[in-house]
């Protein structure tokens, strides 16, 4: 019994001996995203859209959610953003900020006429009024 206590004391020593130097290899941020050196560069509106419907096709709200708004930031006119912001905030019953990014949506597209093929943006703008009790029409989003 006593050889199992000494080899635990020495190991228990040895460990504390050891302790700084593995403290010293930790680096003081270990959070990349609150690391100031760490550059993260988008890969852009088209590939965040991209990435979003991935995100929003298996359900996965959050993610879908964060790919949109990065595009959005990336470029504040790019409509297929809107869209997905749109779909995203529907289906978490966001129904107010669907609605606002489903009129953002047909506002950023190139033309009226873009605007009123944008049949499905349409019909949510539409259900999303309904439910909210709003007054206003869907061809009031002030189209370009």
């Amino acid at each position: 019994m006593l050889k199992w206590g000494v080899n635990i004391a020495l190991l228990a020593l040895a460990a504390a001996a050891f302790a700084p130097l593995v403290r010293a290899q930790v680096p003081e941020n270990p959070n990349p995203k609150l690391n100031p050196d760490w550059d993260y560069e988008s890969p852009g509106p088209q590939k965040c859209v991209e990435i979003g419907n991935v995100y929003l096709h298996k359900k996965k709200l959050k993610g879908a959610l964060s790919r949109f708004q990065e595009a959005v930031k990336d470029d504040p006119h790019y409509a297929p953003a809107y869209l997905g912001l749109g779909k995203v905030y529907d289906q978490m019953n966001e129904k107010q900020k669907a609605l606002d990014a489903f009129k953002r949506y047909l506002d950023e597209l190139p033309s009226a006429k873009d605007a009123q093929d944008a049949h499905d943006a349409q019909r949510a703008i539409a259900r999303l009024q309904k439910e909210l009790g709003s007054n206003t029409h869907p061809q009031d989003s002030g189209n370009k």
